[in-house]
């Protein structure tokens, strides 16, 4: 794997200057984010915190909770290199806004998303892994992240049974569309 910096079991960063990924780095990752109590891991291709673009190779394990949230003052863009995931977006209130079926480039959905605004967004993940790529603006400043009182915390009260409820409503949508 590429020489990194654990700024936490969950994200790396880079130690050399020009980052190249590969298909081994990707699986190294997917190995880590398995042995990941959260089960997800980031290797992030920008250096620290404060630069201005962020980019990062990102796993999720099928079994990781992403807490519906929002990013106040920065668009951010996703494209999917291999599994299937649900975006859920959603409006203030809870309710859900819009449902983007998403898949490596091979699978037929949609493989790249932007979400040009603070929208609330989670994802279901539909396969094993999920890898993506994933730009944002920088820096990165934790009080701009915003979670809605919604939606439980990760180690809060029942998130599957929120994931479930989630489930059932995507069901729905997906029969009346």
């Amino acid at each position: 794997m590429i020489k990194v910096r654990k700024e936490s079991a969950e994200v790396l960063y880079p130690e050399d200057e020009v980052v190249a990924v590969t298909a081994v780095d990707l699986k190294e990752l997917k190995r880590l984010a398995f042995l990941n109590p959260r089960r997800r891991v980031r290797l992030c291709t920008h250096h620290t915190p404060n630069d201005r673009l962020h980019e990062m190779f990102i796993v999720h394990t099928q079994d990781c909770y992403v807490r519906p949230h929002k990013h106040l003052e920065k668009a951010e863009s996703m494209t999917i290199l291999e599994g299937e995931v649900d975006m859920v977006l959603f409006r203030e209130d809870g309710s859900i806004r819009q449902i983007i079926k998403m898949g490596a480039p091979d699978s037929g959905k949609a493989f790249y998303q932007r979400l040009p605004e603070a929208i609330y967004h989670t994802l279901i993940i539909r396969t094993e892994f999920l890898v993506f790529h994933e730009s944002t603006e920088g820096p990165f400043l934790r009080e701009n992240t915003v979670f809605p009182e919604w939606a439980p915390a990760e180690h809060g009260e029942a998130p599957e049974a929120f994931i479930d409820r989630i489930e059932l409503l995507i069901r729905k949508k997906c029969e009346h569309a």
